[in-house]
């Protein structure tokens, strides 16, 4: 669910929210309003109460603005707020809002007790009430907003009401008491609640109890109210007291005469929805649940838990046994276990016969006829637990194991994840204390997703801090972090993760053991299976078996068919056996072999995406397992999406391991992804290794290579001084190495620095430089990159008619060479060009072609540039609300890529186009933000630009104070040469 609203705010899908005060105002009205639109005047009352200012409605603009780039951060569409003369609104799906969700569960419960499906309908029920973590929009100060969702919390209620109701008709009073008790604490005046808590004590012959409840709640009716309790509560009163409550259910069957289950743990936590899935599976039928799980994960408190809910249901016996499958002690044999059962259900130890056979025939002949509940816990095999199934489908079996056991015929699975972060949190507050939590929710938070919210690791964790009241617990998150084996804080007294983790890798087989260790080198957090057969040197088909037995072993996850990951503390024991003293061949080994197939990879995808060639490219190796490679391949830049953060990991640890020819081949293969995906920082950093190790080696080559790709990265975070610094050193180099290839390629980006940072003239000689010696070498591709970056330089520089020519020798280069993107690169400049001419229509015709070409390329950052173009054309038609509208998705583009010089100038003209709209207000702050961070970037043509625009927004309210700004851009206008001097001249004369 993208939104939730029944209980703190959050916004999507995870822990995210919005923090702005009114912001969260105004987006909690919207989704109590979901796909409806809310007046504005309702929304300045939510915000503002009493008193309202002046600038309300503009200041609402700016929330909603805010509220756009909020989702746009999380990956959501900003144009799920919705503006109209009316008002605003938030466009959702039938399964984006938990109260729309909620709302349909419990018509779904309803219409089930409607048919008399009272199993479905107590599901259904639980499944919509577990939705709630609190009250509705808790925490937001409006009273609008808690009128609102007082509403909800009301609802939440009367569907809490109604399931209970169902819930005594099943019989499952017993139940209820705890769940009433504290609902009646909370909701003392509610006259139902009172009835259904003496209903359920009754039920269980707690008659006293029930009549305590009744004086309880006159007491508060009469204090609170000053009124008696109501008819139908007073008639409960009477039957009560009558003893004549017709309540006889499952609590009405005979006590079972075995009861052998263990105590359920007394702060069980989560899984509440895998609680309830299992219920209604039992209740329909299914007699054997397999219950999986890595080591730790709760699997037995999870069995006992759920045993112990539908006790009720086998009153004739409720066994329990310890199978030892993964533990220190050997596993139990069928016929051990078997003994033990029998001599549970009263069996004389002398009538338990020797054979295996005849005890199981002895077992079956005990449990025939009898209701009978089995946890058959710690599984090693499906042959140690088979031989114990009973016959017939009056016995519930409930089998636990840390391996899946595929051979249990019937058996339904379940495999156990670790805890979400809230069931974690909870979890960690119960073993430490609720107040020590809410006192450091953020360290708490820590801790758990340390302890990878593993219930076993929490809980130790928890142990530590409960036995040591004078730590906070962010000291404890302190040593987690800090400490370089982990695992040595989840230690107390003989209960160990390390040593649960050990036990499931002892019962693996050696091979596997050695691709488990293996697998701990890998530093992404997710992998294939070409990974783990590059790591190990084995055949895919083998990988895959091996694989396969350590998911069956729950040492690896498998989230998706061939995509697996380790968890986080499971990585840590893996880390911990491969750095062993006696695997030193055998890590040294596997990390060549992980940095050999993503080198090729990266390799053979940067050859299929780039689309000139390279000699730097050209200088990375074949790869020498194809057969791990070429079914990557195909994935394109998704696989480096996926991967980004272990490439990034990978060149670090080519570096410290000692594999220096990766660092920079690793580095060269990925930079187009890293370039065109806007992953700067990586790019940056991978190749600063890169450099460093090519220093180190002397090799001058991948020293230039590494300065030119580095350069660019700086280039597209608008650092253009320390771009041009680092290109003019790769120059250098080229020219001394004599590869002209390189030195054309060298210019041609240094050219685009000098252009991008308003110096035309040494940018127009670099690119003209460039396409020259692109011509001597008879190199069509590259001159028609120079020629497309040399008529953008000449048109940015009003040499308009320049730039027509070299843009109309560009497109019938493009279209000899027959590529698309040339293509629509050189009519995008042209359609630029004839926009600066006066054509307006013939511009956007171009325009819109070319950002169809541009679309169909994946080229975000021009896509970008052409959607800024068109919503100028749109703006100067009289368009701004269409304007705003593409420079707010020229936005998103330039974000993608991470060009930040590119942001400034959708920002520029999106606070343009608002100032058209008549949202002065925003458009100021808008213009103010990139004044500030073009100033920052050093991109003068931006910075100017938002000083003529600050001009703008105020010189109608404050002539005087339009002045300043405007003579700052002249100047810097003046200093790059730039055409747009001669407006802000003409602006300034109006000022007079």
């Amino acid at each position: 669910m993208r939104f939730g609203i029944l209980g703190p705010l959050r916004v999507g899908g995870g822990e995210s929210t919005v923090t702005a005060g009114r912001d969260r105002i105004v987006l909690a009205m919207l989704l109590l309003r979901a796909g409806r639109l809310v007046p504005v005047d309702e929304l300045v009352d939510a915000v503002w109460e009493d008193r309202p200012p002046a600038t309300a409605r503009a200041q609402l603009q700016t929330c909603v603005s805010r509220l756009r780039r909020r989702f746009t951060e999380l990956e959501l569409a900003a144009d799920l707020i919705v503006t109209d003369p009316a008002g605003y609104g938030v466009r959702t799906a039938p399964t984006d809002l938990d109260a729309e969700v909620f709302t349909r569960g419990v018509e779904a419960a309803r219409a089930a007790v409607t048919a008399g499906r009272l199993v479905d309908a107590r599901a259904e029920f639980r499944a919509a009430l577990a939705l709630w973590r609190g009250p509705a929009l808790g925490g937001i100060p409006s009273r609008s907003v808690r009128r609102r969702a007082q509403a909800l919390d009301e609802q939440r209620l009367t569907a809490l009401e109604e399931c209970v109701d169902v819930e005594l008709r099943l019989g499952r009073a017993a139940e209820l008491i705890g769940e009433l008790a504290e609902s009646l604490d909370q909701h003392p005046v509610r006259e139902r609640l009172r009835g259904q808590l003496m209903l359920a004590l009754s039920a269980v012959g707690r008659q006293a109890d029930a009549l305590a409840v009744y004086r309880e709640g006159r007491r508060t009716y009469a204090d609170e109210l000053g009124i008696e309790p109501g008819a139908e509560l007073q008639e409960l009163h009477q039957r009560v007291l009558a003893g004549d409550l017709a309540l006889a259910g499952r609590e009405a069957r005979p006590t079972a005469p075995v009861r052998s289950l263990p105590r359920a743990i007394g702060d069980f936590t989560g899984r509440q929805q895998t609680m309830a899935r299992l219920v209604k599976e039992v209740e329909a039928g299914a007699r054997i649940q397999l219950i999986d799980g890595m080591a730790g994960s709760g699997k037995t408190t999870l069995a006992v838990h759920l045993a112990t809910a539908l006790a009720g249901d086998y009153p004739d016996a409720q066994l329990y046994i310890d199978l030892h499958g993964h533990s220190e002690r050997t596993p139990l044999t069928p016929a051990a276990a078997v003994a033990t059962l029998l001599r549970q259900l009263g069996v004389p130890a002398e009538r338990v016969p020797t054979s295996q056979d005849d005890r199981l025939a002895l077992w079956r002949s005990e449990l025939a006829g009898r209701r009978a509940l089995l946890v058959l816990d710690n599984a090693a095999t499906a042959d140690q637990v088979t031989p114990l199934l009973p016959n017939g489908s009056h016995c519930l079996i409930l089998i636990t194991s840390r391996r899946r056991l595929v051979g249990v015929d019937e058996g339904r699975p379940s495999s156990l994840p670790v805890l979400d972060s809230d069931e974690a949190v909870e979890l960690l507050g119960r073993v430490v204390g609720v107040a020590r939590v809410a006192a450091e929710p953020e360290a708490a938070t820590e801790v758990v997703r340390r302890c990878g919210h593993l219930p076993l690791a929490i809980r130790l964790a928890g142990a530590r801090l409960a036995h040591r009241p004078h730590w906070r617990i962010a000291d404890l998150a302190e040593r987690l972090t800090s400490r370089p084996d982990p695992l040595a804080e989840f230690e107390v007294g003989e209960r160990s993760v390390g040593r649960a983790f050990a036990l499931s890798y002892a019962q693996v087989s050696p091979v596997a053991q050695r691709a488990f260790r293996l697998l701990g080198l890998h530093p992404g957090v997710r992998f294939d299976t070409p990974v783990a057969a590059a790591l190990t040197g084995q055949p895919l088909a083998k990988a895959q078996d091996l694989l396969d037995e350590l998911v069956d072993a729950n040492l690896v996850e498998e989230t998706e068919p061939g995509r697996y990951r380790l968890h986080d503390l499971v990585r840590e024991y893996a880390r911990t056996l491969v750095a062993e003293p006696g695997s030193a061949g055998e890590r040294r080994d596997g990390i060549e072999g992980l940095l050999d197939h993503h080198l090729h990879v990266a390799t053979a995808i940067a050859r299929t995406r780039e689309l000139s060639s390279s000699y730097s490219l050209a200088l990375l190796p074949e790869p020498a397992r194809p057969d791990l490679v070429l079914p990557i391949v195909r994935q394109g830049r998704g696989w480096f999406d996926d991967n980004l953060a272990a490439l990034t990991a990978l060149v670090r640890l080519a570096e410290t391991e000692g594999f220096p020819r990766h660092c920079w081949q690793l580095s060269r293969a990925c930079w187009y992804a890293q370039f065109e995906g806007g992953h700067l920082d990586e790019l940056v950093e991978t190749h600063m290794v890169g450099l460093r190790v090519a220093e180190e080696l002397g090799d001058e080559t991948a020293m230039a290579m590494m300065l030119n790709y580095l350069a660019s990265a700086h280039y597209r975070l608008g650092r253009f001084a320390e771009s041009n610094r680092l290109m003019e050193r790769a120059l250098d180099v080229y020219r001394r190495l004599g590869l002209q290839s390189e030195v054309r390629n060298t210019l041609g980006n240094l050219g685009n620095s000098y252009v991008a940072n308003g110096d035309y003239r040494r940018g127009r000689e670099c690119l003209e430089a460039a396409a020259a010696l692109a011509r001597r070498m008879q190199e069509q591709v590259p001159l028609a990159n120079n020629l497309n970056n040399l008529a953008m330089a000449l048109l940015l520089w009003g040499r308009y008619d320049e730039a027509l020519r070299t843009c109309r020798r560009h497109l019938a280069l493009a279209r000899e060479l027959g590529d698309l993107r040339q293509i629509g690169n050189a009519l995008g400049h042209l359609g630029m060009t004839r926009h600066r001419l006066g054509d307006g229509e013939p511009a956007r015709r171009l325009l819109r072609f070319a950002l169809r070409l541009k679309r169909k390329a994946g080229n975000r950052f021009g896509e970008g540039e052409l959607l800024n173009e068109i919503g100028v054309l749109e703006r100067v038609a009289g368009q701004p609300d269409h304007a705003a509208a593409l420079h707010r998705e020229a936005l998103v583009a330039m974000a993608d890529v991470g060009d930040r010089v590119g942001q400034c100038a959708s920002r520029n003209l999106l606070a343009r186009a608002m100032l058209e709209q008549g949202d002065t207000a925003s458009a100021l702050d808008l213009h103010r933000r990139v004044l500030d961070d073009a100033s920052r970037l050093g991109a003068r043509n931006e910075k100017a630009r938002a000083l003529e625009g600050i001009a703008r927004c105020v010189r109608d309210t404050d002539p005087t104070a339009a002045r300043a700004p405007l003579e700052q851009a002249l100047a810097l206008f003046r200093q790059i040469d730039s055409p747009e001097r001669h407006e802000v001249e003409r602006l300034l004369t109006e000022l007079g």
